[in-house]
């Protein structure tokens, strides 16, 4: 009897695993056959970019795509957010798939048959509209899934959204939008999702490989506002005022030093940058007050609420030593980006089966933040990247993301769409990767990383006091004690 159990365990074993051989295949195959059209999909997105929350025709095309699939479809998330829900043949999880849809305010200079012609409005001026982040590929990339995954429908186990996100890039002054708003507005619970994966190109990576990292893999960003105000004065004369703009220069040093001599650069990595300064009218003239403002890259929790803490020190100390006084403001737009290590762990050998493990490549922290953060607040995530450069091609030479030459050769797209569908067949849900996920989030809780104020102005909380509902009852006591201490 034992020998006949034995045989069984054995065959069962190898069927499954054949099963799962065969199933890869097909994927592979299917992904390839419908590369031609995601090549299309990209270059009319290309041609066509829209901004943030206002990405109309984008989300009409996918609709009009996910519909004629026969997906269940929602639309108007978050503005302009378009989710399609694909229901399989058998039991099993919910599994959410993100592609970001918008566009930035940059005039495109590369030579293309499909490159953009779009202007728009933007803060007051007319500027250019480009795909130059490659969410026109993840889009496209994420329909290709769609049309796969819906062809396999009967062997599928549980359910997949697919969640078209805009605003990745920020919304619009006075508006909320992006990735907190989608979870605000219940994209990750109607059905609750287990596990969500999202994709992003890049430019600088070689056509046919991926790359990932575990754990903290983007930045959380924080931008910051630091306003110096001196006393107006002739620019003859400096003697008879205080300077502000000679006091910023100042302040603007003293924040380099925080990054080359108060971080602990071996544990983490950390970018002070200041991108905007305003003040002063006229050449003779010392104004009366400057302001100016950049961004904060940090990847681990204690870090970040330790690099705020010495900017404001710092600005304010600087100021006084002139006589002049500082005002630091700083706001939240994303969290750490984190691949939950359990997940990460599991994901791997379906892009092994989609690429070949030597195309596989674990890379470095990213300063670079994405939204994508906000969705790990609901469930396990796993964000990783899809090569757009083109083969043999000098990563020093290719350009940057948010240029106007940012180029991405399309002809391997197939790739995201492989890997997208490998994870969907091949994911097992289990207790240590929600465990894993949850033990995380509560550790940025309670460092306070997701302050309670970011909390109640995202409006993550339904009223005052109500905690996030995804996360384990241990967690949600250690919310409930942060928050309600706090309101």
């Amino acid at each position: 009897m034992k020998k006949i159990l034995s045989a069984f365990f054995i065959f069962s074993l190898t069927t499954i695993n054949v099963f799962a051989a065969d199933m890869s295949a097909e994927i592979n195959q299917a992904s390839e056959r419908i590369l031609p059209q995601v090549i299309k999909w990209r270059r009319h997105l290309h041609q066509y970019p829209e901004l943030g929350n206002r990405e109309f025709r984008t989300a009409e095309l996918i609709e009009r795509e996910l519909r004629r699939l026969g997906l269940e479809v929602r639309t108007k998330i978050a503005h302009t957010g378009v989710v399609g829900i694909l229901r399989g043949g058998l039991p099993g999880a919910t599994i959410g798939l993100r592609a970001d849809m918008d566009a930035l305010p940059v005039s495109e200079r590369v030579n293309l048959p499909f490159a953009s012609k779009e202007k728009t409005e933007y803060n007051g001026q007319t500027v250019g509209v480009m795909h130059a982040c490659g969410h026109d590929t993840h889009v496209a990339m994420l329909l290709g899934t769609a049309e796969v995954l819906s062809k396999m429908k009967n062997k599928l186990r549980g359910t997949v959204v697919f969640i078209f996100q805009p605003a990745e890039e920020g919304a619009p002054a006075g508006e909320e939008g992006g990735a907190a708003l989608m979870v605000k507005e219940g994209v990750m619970d109607k059905p609750k999702i287990d596990a969500i994966f999202g994709i992003h190109i890049n430019s600088q990576t070689e056509i046919g490989k991926i790359k990932y990292k575990s754990g903290s893999f983007m930045a959380a960003a924080d931008w910051f506002t630091i306003k110096v105000k001196g006393r107006q004065t002739h620019g003859a004369y400096p003697w008879s005022g205080i300077d502000p703009v000679s006091t910023a220069s100042q302040i603007i040093q003293g924040l380099q030093m925080i990054v080359s001599r108060q971080s602990e650069l071996t544990k983490a990595p950390v970018v002070i940058t200041v991108g905007k300064i305003n003040g002063g009218v006229r050449e003779n003239i010392i104004p009366e007050e400057l302001t100016m403002a950049g961004t904060i890259r940090t990847l681990d929790d204690a870090m970040q609420k330790e690099t705020h803490e010495r900017i404001k020190l710092t600005t304010q100390k600087i100021a006084e030593s002139v006589g002049a006084t500082a005002e630091v403001s700083i706001e939240t737009k994303t969290l750490v980006t984190y691949n939950t290590p359990e997940l990460v762990r599991q994901t791997l050998p379906s892009f092994e089966k989609s690429i070949g493990k030597e195309n596989v490549l674990e890379t470095e922290w990213v300063m670079g933040a994405e939204d994508f953060s906000y969705y790990r607040l609901k469930a396990p995530a796993f964000f990783f990247q899809v090569g757009g450069m083109p083969a043999g091609k000098n990563p020093k030479d290719a350009a940057p993301h948010h240029t106007p030459d940012f180029f991405i050769d399309d002809s391997r797209l197939d790739v995201g769409i492989k890997a997208f569908c490998n994870i969907v067949f091949d994911y097992k849900p289990t207790a240590k990767i929600a465990q894993a996920n949850d033990d995380k989030i509560s550790a940025e809780i309670l460092s306070q990383q997701i302050q309670v104020e970011n909390c109640l102005k995202l409006q993550l909380f339904d009223k005052p006091f109500q905690i996030l509902k995804p996360v384990s009852e241990f967690m949600d006591a250690k919310v409930f004690n942060l928050c309600g201490s706090n309101s």
